[in-house]
């Protein structure tokens, strides 16, 4: 290269630095403050598309949970949102932006025997009379008196939310019955357990026992309830049981569904006894006789195999012979009190005995009262159920 070459060279490189290199600079803090602040504003932007996405799958989640059955459904796929660096002014927001609020789902009131003893509960009112604690008591798993008594237990959705509650039989344990009733129970959000209603309630008419219970898939509560209540002679097998189905209605539950009354038991029966005075009057070989009318009623439905009839007169009146003829056996010689049984009396039939007494010669009688009473009996002379039992006895004026 020639000498004139290079000069023209070097010239040229001067002239570079003075233009393009006086355009760069150097990297002080300001320029790593902008830099900073760009880096900081895509991250904004990355992280809040982000968000918009992870929220709106979040919608569409708890919108599942608002269908029939209140379960939570399969979640869809998140939708990507793309924001766009310069929206347009027709350009819409984004749905996932204005989704509802999400439905809490309901608490679980599956509760299980172990934990409905070991909570503190507040039952329904019993009955009036003697009972048993109603506010925040517990539970007992025995029958010993004056307790709650735990008998059974299920488990269903009852009152339609989406969730299991628990419904329990028990008992107010007095002597060797009391009262029943079925409640369910749920969880409030705090977990605690509460009380949601009571199913069904025995009564002092009918029915008077439950003997169990079942929570069916349609959220219906199936109670098995019996007419009377085993004990004092009466035994289990002999009450009448029905199945009756019970449904939440808002706010109580109410019978939907099984037989909403009962009819006489064939165990039971409905006699009663009715009896005038017996006046004494003196006779020729000295004692003194009389007569009094007793007339029995048979007013149930069904007839009786027989019936017993007892009166407590002093040992000292005995039966005489006319209007005995009826009892089976011979009164006059049976010691206090004087008893008689009937045969077989039909539905609404009526037997009246002119039952004759005598006291002997030289015995002294002041004037009292006398029980009369009347028991009904099975073809095996088991003593039934009375069901109206108040017309069972009377009394007999005797002078």
């Amino acid at each position: 290269m020639s000498e004139q070459e290079t000069l023209a060279l070097a010239e040229e490189f001067a002239r570079y630095r003075r233009t393009a290199l006086a355009e760069v600079e150097a990297p002080g803090p300001a320029a790593v403050r902008r830099t900073v602040r760009g880096r900081s504003r895509r991250r904004l932007g990355v992280t809040a598309t982000t968000a918009l996405a992870l929220f709106g799958g979040s919608a569409i989640g708890y919108a599942a949970m608002t269908g029939p059955d209140h379960r939570p459904g399969p979640v869809d796929p998140t939708p990507s949102v793309s924001a766009s660096p310069t929206p347009t002014p027709s350009s819409t927001p984004s749905p996932s932006g204005t989704s509802a609020s999400p439905t809490t789902p309901a608490p679980d009131g599956r509760i299980s025997r172990a934990q409905l003893l070991g909570a503190s509960v507040t039952l329904p009112a019993w009955r009036a009379g003697p009972g048993c604690p109603t506010s925040q008591t517990r539970l007992s798993g025995d029958d010993r008196e004056g307790v709650n008594w735990l008998l059974a237990l299920d488990h269903g959705d009852v009152d339609g939310d989406g969730a299991v509650e628990t419904v329990a039989l028990v008992q107010c344990v007095l002597g060797s019955g009391g009262p029943m009733q079925v409640v369910a129970f749920d969880r409030d959000e705090g977990g605690k357990v509460v009380t949601l209603g009571r199913v069904v309630a025995t009564t002092i008419d009918k029915p008077q026992w439950l003997f169990a219970l079942d929570v069916v898939d349609d959220g219906t509560v199936r109670v098995q309830v019996g007419d009377i209540a085993p004990g004092g002679g009466w035994p289990a097998e002999w009450s009448q049981r029905q199945w009756r189905g019970y449904r939440w209605k808002g706010d109580a539950f109410a019978q939907v569904s099984g037989p909403t009354a009962f009819g006489q038991n064939p165990h039971s029966a409905d006699v009663s006894v009715t009896t005038t005075e017996l006046v004494l009057t003196t006779a020729d070989d000295g004692s003194r006789t009389g007569t009094a009318t007793v007339r029995i009623r048979n007013r149930g439905t069904g007839p009786v195999a027989h019936v017993a009839l007892r009166l407590g007169v002093p040992a000292s009146v005995r039966p005489d012979v006319d209007g005995w003829a009826p009892c089976v056996g011979e009164p006059q010689h049976t010691s206090e009190p004087v008893t008689c049984n009937l045969g077989r009396l039909a539905a609404g039939a009526e037997v009246q005995l002119d039952l004759s007494f005598r006291v002997a010669e030289g015995i002294v009688l002041g004037t009292g009262k006398a029980d009369v009473d009347v028991r009904p009996m099975d073809s095996g002379f088991d003593f039934l159920l009375d069901v109206n039992d108040a017309d069972n006895q009377v009394s007999m004026t005797y002078r």
